[in-house]
């Protein structure tokens, strides 16, 4: 489950740079806390920040549960393309948020893969 890991870090890494990006933004821009709103630039940094969270929450017990029930070299590469995926997503998002679509993409087929694959994996268990 090594690979596993540090796919999972990284991509946690990839949040918490998410987080500084914001943050900076917030000076940048001249947003200050606990306002999210007031800039559109800074509320595209937010809005990646807080949709990668969502994203997180179901790629990380998928991440891991796919990794059990189907393998574990699959996992690892399904997680760096979410990874991938939202990297671009941050980059189209922060230039043109109407552009974000290949990041999106990119992002949720690779944890789609990863929950249908899990759940394929536990029925077969069971059978």
């Amino acid at each position: 489950m090594a690979w596993v890991t540090i796919v999972a870090m990284l991509a946690l890494l990839e949040y918490f740079y998410f987080s500084i990006q914001v943050g900076q933004a917030r000076g940048k821009f001249g947003v200050k806390a606990p306002a999210t709103t007031g800039n559109e630039q800074f509320e595209r940094y937010h809005r990646v920040h807080q949709n990668t969270m969502e994203q997180l929450v179901m790629f990380l017990p998928s991440l891991f549960t796919f990794a059990t029930l189907v393998s574990q070299m699959w996992a690892a590469i399904l997680g760096v393309v979410f990874i991938i995926g939202r990297a671009v997503y941050f980059n189209l998002y922060i230039n043109n948020p109407d552009k974000r679509g290949p990041g999106v993409i990119i992002s949720l087929l690779a944890t789609a893969t990863l929950i249908f694959g899990s759940l394929i994996g536990a029925i077969m268990m069971l059978v």
